[in-house]
């Protein structure tokens, strides 16, 4: 029998959650606070060794200001890749350089916002300088987003080999760009890099340590910078199936402290500030989609139709990806039956889960489907003009309250004209 490592539970019971559904209609996204903050203490404690340690959240992944707001009361800025995250960070209160814009093929209005906030500036490319300046100007700071694909071959499924990545500079552009960028006036930088997603072992985060130290020991040898921070980049996993192992945060901070004071502090470099920029590791684990089924059919194979389908949760039919499914009130039950788990999408992809092995569900059984805290929602969409859900938060102090309505199909209408 497989171990588990990694339970999968659910905040609320059985009849709790029954009586959030009168109030709330499914399907929605629950969040638990408690979760998220616990998530957060345990990243910074591994990296409290730090002079200075920095978690910029990676909005994309659950994009709410009461989400941003939350991490940003115990210390957390953000990091953002869009306009509309920019904005999601000013409504939440996250400021200055709290922020970090860290965005590709970057449009003007970008860089403008960005500068008008006092973020930090992360290019994903040379050509970048000239057109920040030309469009926003050139910052006090400025990071450059790293590509280490000639000491970094391998990559994962998710964000791909850096070879064959769309992101980040060479190691011959991001010497070029650093002095093309002190020529232009920039006296403070800072180095971003960004090479695996969802990963849960230790040794690709010591690795990319490992290149990120050595690089900026060089730049400071060839060219006389000296950086304020180097960024990590996010790429923490979570446990999606119970059998699966957590990321060992303490391994993972002893290991990147030992690289720290084995390159950067004989270098001269032991002010550096460490920075990361996790999302899922923050909220994935945190967050649930509630769903009810609606429907049961029986042909080639047993299907469960439910009423949320891919619009709420795109992860499953884009990579293929597991997100365990229990029953409320049958967490216990024997599994018994195999189902395909679907939504009402006009795509045959539109499966939660297929060929799994449930208890027997009945129509009105509410399913709650797992670790969908972050990449869950955000990835929404309205093809065949289904409506994205509403997202719940629960408090510390046991309230629920509604952090983003359901949509309606007045908002769906609203941007037409005809």
């Amino acid at each position: 029998m497989n171990e588990i490592y990694s339970p999968k539970t659910f905040p609320l019971n059985a009849s709790e959650l029954r009586e959030v559904i009168k109030k709330f209609p499914t399907p929605f996204h629950l969040y638990d606070e408690g979760t998220i903050r616990k998530n957060f203490r345990r990243l910074r404690e591994a990296f409290s060794w730090a002079k200075s340690f920095r978690e910029h959240f990676a909005v994309k992944a659950t994009p709410n200001p009461a989400i941003v707001k939350l991490l940003a009361r115990d210390g957390a800025g953000t990091d953002c890749s869009s306009l509309a995250e920019l904005l999601i960070s000013e409504k939440a209160g996250v400021v200055g350089e709290k922020i970090m814009l860290t965005s590709n093929d970057t449009p003007a209005d970008e860089f403008k916002k960005a500068r008008e906030l006092g973020a930090i500036i992360n290019l994903d490319d040379i050509t970048h300088i000239e057109y920040l300046e030309e469009n926003a100007g050139m910052p006090e700071c400025l990071s450059f987003r790293y590509n280490p694909a000639d000491i970094m071959n391998a990559g994962n499924d998710i964000i791909g080999k850096p070879a064959e990545a769309k992101y980040g500079l060479t190691r011959k552009q991001i010497f070029d760009a650093y002095k093309m960028a002190r020529d232009k006036g920039v006296n403070r930088f800072g180095l971003h890099t960004m090479v695996a997603s969802n990963e849960r072992g230790t040794e690709t985060f010591l690795l990319t340590a490992q290149i990120m130290f050595e690089l900026a020991a060089e730049i400071k040898n060839l060219l006389g910078i000296e950086l304020e921070f180097i960024n990590l980049g996010g790429g923490f996993g979570i446990p999606y199936r119970p059998t699966e192992k957590p990321v060992d945060f303490k391994a993972v901070g002893e290991g990147i402290k030992k690289l720290y004071e084995k390159i950067l502090v004989p270098s001269g470099l032991e002010n550096i500030a460490i920075a990361t920029e996790s999302g899922r590791a923050m909220t994935g684990n945190a967050g649930w989609l509630v769903s009810t089924v609606i429907h049961e059919k029986n042909t080639y194979k047993n299907y469960i139709g439910l009423d949320s389908c891919m619009a709420n949760l795109m992860r499953p039919a884009m990579y293929g990806a597991y997100h365990h499914i229990t029953i409320s009130g049958k967490e216990n039950a024997p599994l018994t039956n195999v189902y395909d788990v679907t939504g009402s999408l006009c795509e045959n992809n539109d499966k939660f889960a297929i060929d799994r092995a449930l208890p027997k569900i009945d129509i009105g059984d509410v399913l709650i489907i797992h670790d969908t805290g972050a990449h869950g929602h955000a990835m929404g969409f309205n093809y065949n003009g289904k409506l994205r859900s509403a997202e719940l938060l629960l408090r510390e102090d046991g309230n629920i309250e509604m952090i983003r309505r359901a949509e309606t199909l007045d908002d769906y209408f609203a941007t037409l004209n005809f």
